[in-house]
């Protein structure tokens, strides 16, 4: 006997970071807006979250996405990201394994060698590029939404380092962008534990020096996570290292869509990299995304950019997930 109904999931990831599709299983979504099914899923499914997310069925550091009906024009399939906190407002990693899956279960018609995909996303509608050769999906970029530097060069009291100079960028999320080298670390070589620790002070310090606020919409207004960087910003320094630790301390396997998309926006903000510059950024498994300023815009009264960012995903499996009468430990449980 089980207390839930059976929930289908197909797992795939992203340079290392996982993605946990539901297909099927989850009540329907209320809501006209993909940021008012946001909310609804926050305040009346959550008990699935936890259920998809952590363990026994999942990990501290899962991640998942929620196809939902699109509601803006030009959107072929909307989503709603999930992880051990709660619900992001954009995920780069999921979109560039959801823009593989939209062609290989037939949710676009297939095109080659481009097949577009429109991903509606709670920051806003997110433009996929899906290569496909002989019928196969591939490599996966995508087009930002406005992404812009909210705070050039901040200093921040940071307790146990000290003060701690930092950008504060939007790439679809807010993150604190710092060199690690300012804590004593290198995002190659140092134990990920305390990058992390690092990473989570740093982001503390942030929200309590400065407001983040975005221009167009308060659901949006808050610090997703903080990104150490290797120091390099410049694209003629060859390949820059980061590790994106976001929502409760997690760790993203890839280089992060949305944070790639946050340093390019701070790099051409602050004059350096130009429109149509690639850059190349690298995660802690080795994983690679490349990055491309592509237009000027406005958000709002901000100067922003869009962003193309590119990457490959991949499948891993897939599984149906129960919850038993009386399984209260199988309601889901984190370790730290």
């Amino acid at each position: 006997m089980t207390s839930t109904p059976s929930i289908h999931v197909l797992d795939m990831h992203t340079g290392g970071e996982p993605v946990r599709i539901v297909r099927s299983g989850y009540p329907p979504i209320e809501g006209a807006t993909i940021l008012t099914k946001r909310r609804h899923v926050r305040e009346h499914l959550d008990h699935l979250r936890k259920l998809l997310m952590f363990e026994p069925r999942g990990h501290y550091d899962m991640y998942g996405a929620l196809l939902v009906p699109p509601s803006l024009p030009g959107a072929d399939l909307a989503v709603l990201f999930m992880h051990n906190e709660g619900y992001s407002t954009m995920c780069g990693h999921a979109t560039i394994a959801l823009g593989r899956y939209a062609v290989d279960h037939g949710l676009v018609p297939k095109v080659e060698p481009i097949t577009e995909v429109g991903l509606e996303c709670p920051c806003g509608l997110v433009k996929v590029y899906v290569e496909v050769r002989d019928g196969k999906a591939g490599r996966v970029s995508f087009d930002s939404v406005p992404a812009f530097l909210l705070a050039e060069q901040i200093r921040v009291e940071v307790p146990g380092f000290g003060p701690v100079t930092t950008d504060v960028s939007y790439g679809g999320a807010f993150y604190a962008l710092a060199d690690a080298g300012q804590f004593g670390l290198d995002v190659r070589t140092s134990r990920v534990r305390d990058l992390v620790d690092a990473a989570t002070v740093l982001s503390a310090a942030v929200n309590r020096a400065i407001p983040i606020e975005h221009p167009l919409e308060p659901d949006l207004g808050f610090l997703y996570g903080s990104i150490l960087t290797d120091g390099r910003e410049r694209p003629e320094e060859g390949p820059s290292a980061n590790i994106c630790v976001f929502a409760d301390a997690e760790v993203d396997r890839s280089p992060t869509g949305s944070g790639v998309t946050a340093r390019m926006a701070a790099r051409f903000q602050r004059g350096l990299v130009r429109a149509g510059q690639v850059c190349e950024i690298d995660s802690v498994t080795g994983a690679r995304f490349t990055g491309e300023i592509r237009t000027e815009i406005a958000c709002g009264s901000k100067p922003a950019v869009t962003v193309r960012v590119g990457g490959s995903a991949h499948y891993t499996g897939e599984a149906r997930f129960w919850l038993e009468d009386g399984d209260e430990i199988g309601k889901g449980f984190l370790l730290k």
